[in-house]
């Protein structure tokens, strides 16, 4: 995270950041959302998806499957990448307690 020092946050606000930092990218967006929407493994099909060369695609992939948001399986010479499901779960419950905390007390006439 830079030169700040984690050890001033929480772990979920590390881990938060760190998702978010994986998750700042619309190639990484599109790669999730078409395993979503897949819901199935599948191995060649995001350059044809996407329209991004190979080794982007394997750069953004790398990315997602180090925070464990997807994960992967080597079939002879191929990969095959799915959503991590447990891992998608918890991500999934760090945001909404985020998302959680706004209670709209501030009306628009109120605050700055």
């Amino acid at each position: 995270m830079g030169i700040t020092k984690t050890d001033l946050f929480t772990a979920d606000q590390n881990e938060l950041a760190t998702l978010a930092k994986a998750l700042a990218h619309p190639a990484r967006i599109a790669i999730l959302q078409y395993l979503l929407r897949s819901k199935k493994c599948i191995n060649g099909t995001l350059v044809q998806e996407l329209g991004l060369a190979q080794a982007t695609i394997s750069q953004h992939l790398r990315e997602l499957k180090e925070i464990g948001l997807i994960k992967g399986s080597i079939e002879g010479v191929s990969v095959s990448y799915c959503i991590h499901s447990e891992k998608w779960e918890q991500v999934q419950g760090l945001f909404n307690g985020l998302f959680d905390e706004f209670n709209n007390s501030c009306e628009s006439d109120t605050c700055c």
